[in-house]
């Protein structure tokens, strides 16, 4: 998530019941067995801006934010023909904790809705505030209002996030994570799961990430450049064991 930012209109989480998620756009909700099917993408906004960070040890720019237009038609074209008879909704929904000094966040948060994508915000006024319940409870809340076809995570948390999806992908979910390799090895090792490189979405980034993937290294090997200089790491290094 950019670092400054706006809260949505509204507070409603999408824990209590299912009337408190917005249902996908053209759902009829039915009764009895009789659930439509839905294919269901959750964007982890915190964990992917962090890991973001990290696999090019430096702050995002625009150039190397991922594009959300391109993301919502790889998503969509996967859900297949809208027209066949057994074709599922779709739904996209990022998730996102608002820090008090809000800066241009609202601009990207109506970007997103105008994308097509649902956003939950939250208020982040302690350090540890998070929202990887409510994305939790959200998939939950419709798995039970929907037939939950396919499932597609964007977050490299494999703490909060791997038994659950292991267990959707048990009970006949397709359940797909999409992070960047260095940090989702959760995901990579799972029998269970599927596990897509973010940059590997056609068109997810405008220009190539500055950054080596050690799943996709050139036959002759890579150098690595160091994320930073070695005087500065020695020099907080040993004021560190001075203090």
């Amino acid at each position: 998530m950019p670092e400054s930012s706006d809260a949505v209109t509204g507070s409603l989480s999408p824990v209590d019941a299912d009337e408190s998620s917005p249902a996908p756009a053209g759902v009829v909700a039915s009764d009895g067995g009789g659930r439509p099917a839905l294919d269901l993408l959750i964007w982890d906004a915190p964990n992917i801006d962090m890991t973001l960070s990290t696999v090019i040890g430096a702050r995002p720019t625009a150039a190397s934010r991922p594009r959300f237009d391109a993301i919502a038609a790889w998503f969509v074209e996967g859900a297949g023909d809208p027209s066949a008879p057994d074709a599922p909704e779709v739904e996209a929904c990022v998730f996102a904790n608002i820090p008090p000094v809000v800066g241009s966040l609202q601009r990207w948060v109506e970007a997103l809705r105008g994308f097509g994508f649902a956003v939950f915000a939250r208020p982040k006024s302690q350090p540890d505030d998070d929202i990887d319940q409510a994305m939790l409870d959200h998939i939950a809340v419709r798995e039970h209002s929907h037939r939950l076809r396919r499932l597609i995570v964007f977050s490299g948390d494999g703490r909060n996030f791997a038994e659950p999806m292991e267990e959707l992908a048990r009970r006949g979910t397709q359940v797909v994570v999409v992070a960047f390799s260095e940090v989702a090895g959760y995901a990579i090792s799972s029998d269970l799961l599927e596990f897509i490189d973010i940059e590997d979405v056609p068109g997810a980034f405008s220009v190539p990430l500055d950054r080596v993937r050690l799943d996709a290294l050139p036959p002759d090997g890579a150098w690595l450049r160091p994320t930073r200089s070695l005087r500065e790491f020695v020099s907080s290094f040993t004021a560190r064991r001075n203090s």
